[in-house]
């Protein structure tokens, strides 16, 4: 998965409308939410505990809408559809695997861009 960085940086420059500060809060704050989404996701498999994964499922849903992780969010949705019909086995545990893979991808572009602000 190739995240369009130039497309995220844009998204990010008309939200924060040159206001600088406010540029560079908002990518460590998309960077920060997708780093707690790797974590509680990992803890919430660990630990086999649906709770954890909605809620940080829940609480990040409109940051990938709003900055278009499209490929997270359908990945998060097929997660949800695993775990609602199989729970914590092999097939969640492969859907974690490539969740994470393109989550750490995505946690990498979004790094690029805040070490560059």
């Amino acid at each position: 998965m190739k995240l369009d960085s130039a497309v995220l940086s844009q998204k990010i420059l008309e939200m924060s409308e040159g206001d600088e500060d406010f540029k560079v809060e908002l990518t460590s704050a998309i960077h920060s939410g997708l780093l707690e989404l790797r974590q509680q996701y990992s803890i919430g498999k660990e630990k086999a505990d649906l709770d954890i994964i909605q809620q940080i499922r829940h609480k990040l849903k409109p940051t990938l809408a709003m900055f278009e992780f499209d490929e997270l969010s359908e990945s998060l949705q097929e997660g949800k559809q695993i775990l609602e019909s199989e729970g914590f086995g092999v097939n969640f545990e492969s859907h974690f695997k490539d969740f994470t893979s393109k989550l750490d991808e995505v946690i990498q572009e979004v790094s690029s861009l805040k070490d560059a602000t």
